[in-house]
């Protein structure tokens, strides 16, 4: 089950951190993946959900949706690239060129070599050998970065090695997937996702998280999945049309927290918890 009881709260501190300010809606989906797999998964360890979430925005550098290695936007221009690298001599560790053959890193947690795509397919049911680009599909992404650092299939690490009743070790996690490679950056973006899920287990949202910090900066307000959730079923079809020609996202906030207040003050009426006493004048 998803510890995320408030998309509100956990958007807008996210936003903060460890995203600096600025969530675009690709983001947004990205995430949105992530927690889809977990709940799919059915993990119950909030620290587990934050380091997944901390290792994948920086595989992804801060995309969270799925890459492919070296952040090309074609398979020809990643192999080009890691050829490039490699023949200048910057990939001293890589003894064999395996993305020559189609096998570089694809994914929110990159995956190469065949045998890893093998490995990971047999595990999700799914043919990565046969094709390999399903490695980019958000949802086969998100499963492959959970079930591969749950399980320890990317590199023997696994999760439950380093979060436990016993054991809460956000560096050192970082072998889970890369060594030590930027392991005490990554362990602050593992903060900053834990403290989003923590204030956003209640129904209530934060005192500091405004609804204008969950609407991505790249969409229209209406057409935010995301903030039409939230209002949708709380101001009416009314409401809603009245919103939908703000598209500044401080204007629609205020817009919407009218809307919010007025439909609240109006079921107060109605319902007869406040009435209007006239106030008789001296004769």
């Amino acid at each position: 089950m998803s510890p995320i009881k408030n998309p509100t709260t956990f958007f807008a501190y996210i936003r903060r951190a460890p995203f600096g300010g600025r969530l675009t809606q690709g983001q947004i989906d990205g995430v949105n993946a992530i927690l889809d797999a977990w709940e799919y998964f059915k993990l119950t360890d909030h620290r587990w959900l934050a380091n997944i979430l901390a290792q994948v925005f920086h595989e992804t550098g801060g995309r969270i949706l799925p890459v492919r290695e070296t952040f090309a936007s074609t398979d020809k221009a990643a192999i080009a690239n890691l050829e490039k690298a490699w023949k200048a001599g910057k990939l001293s560790s890589v003894k064999t060129p395996y993305w020559r053959e189609g096998w570089f890193g694809r994914g929110q947690i990159q995956i190469t070599h065949k045998a890893n795509y093998l490995k990971l397919g047999q595990r999700l049911g799914v043919d990565l050998v046969k094709n390999p680009a399903k490695t980019l599909d958000p949802v086969i992404g998100a499963r492959i970065a959970i079930v591969g650092m749950a399980e320890g299939l990317f590199t023997g690490k696994k999760l439950g090695d380093f979060f436990s009743h016993n054991t809460d070790d956000p560096v050192g996690a970082r072998a889970i997937v890369n060594g030590s490679n930027k392991a005490k950056l990554i362990a602050t973006y593992h903060k900053a996702f834990l403290d989003a899920i923590e204030a956003a287990r209640g129904a209530v949202d934060a005192a500091d998280a405004l609804p204008e910090a969950a609407i991505a900066d790249d969409v229209k307000p209406a057409e935010s999945s995301t903030v039409m959730s939230l209002l949708g079923g709380t101001v009416g079809t009314a409401g809603m049309s009245a919103l939908l020609g703000v598209n500044n996202p401080w204007g629609f906030g205020i817009a919407a927290l009218v809307l919010l207040l007025g439909a609240g003050a109006g079921y107060m009426f109605l319902s007869g918890r406040w009435s209007v006493n006239r106030i008789k004048g001296h004769a």
